[in-house]
């Protein structure tokens, strides 16, 4: 019986070196599989740092771009600005020359009504001229009316 035991020790040794065995396998294998999945983690990883990378790089293009298309605009408005500016500026210079001329023009008016009836039947003056005329500007009916000016007669 003694052979037995022995022998059945034997087998216990050999199951117990094949049970450590079968666990360092076990082990390396979980090892490999952990390290794998790492790497497939690690590559996933960066492959969404290089995403989004790329995207911000073409954010930055086109935000580029929009401030190089608003900038354009900025300028073009400016120089609109300007030219608008200069042409006010010329209105204004006509709208004071026109109204000192409109002044001038009911003065003179003014001053030919009010001398209508100064002279007499035998003077002559540089305003004299025949009363029948048709083209005569103060038998006009309207000639006794102020010029006015529109603002908007001025426009282009």
């Amino acid at each position: 019986m003694a052979s037995s035991s022995g022998t059945s020790s034997g087998t216990s040794l050999i199951q117990n070196s094949g049970s450590e065995e079968d666990l360092k396998g076990l082990m390396d294998q979980r090892k490999r599989k952990r390290m794998i999945s790492n790497r497939e983690s690690a590559r996933r990883s960066r492959m969404r740092k290089q995403k989004h990378v790329d995207d911000l790089m073409a954010q930055v293009a086109q935000l580029r771009k929009d401030n190089h298309q608003i900038i354009s605009n900025v300028h073009i408005t400016s120089q609109h600005f300007l030219n608008i500016e200069a042409e006010n500026s010329i209105l204004r210079a006509q709208v004071g020359e026109l109204s000192q001329r409109l002044q001038s023009l009911n003065e003179i008016i003014t001053f030919l009504n009010n001398s209508n009836g100064v002279f007499g039947a035998g003077e002559t003056s540089t305003f004299a001229e025949p009363i029948y005329t048709f083209m005569n500007p103060l038998n006009f009916s309207y000639s006794n009316q102020p010029i006015m000016a529109a603002a908007d007669m001025f426009q282009c």
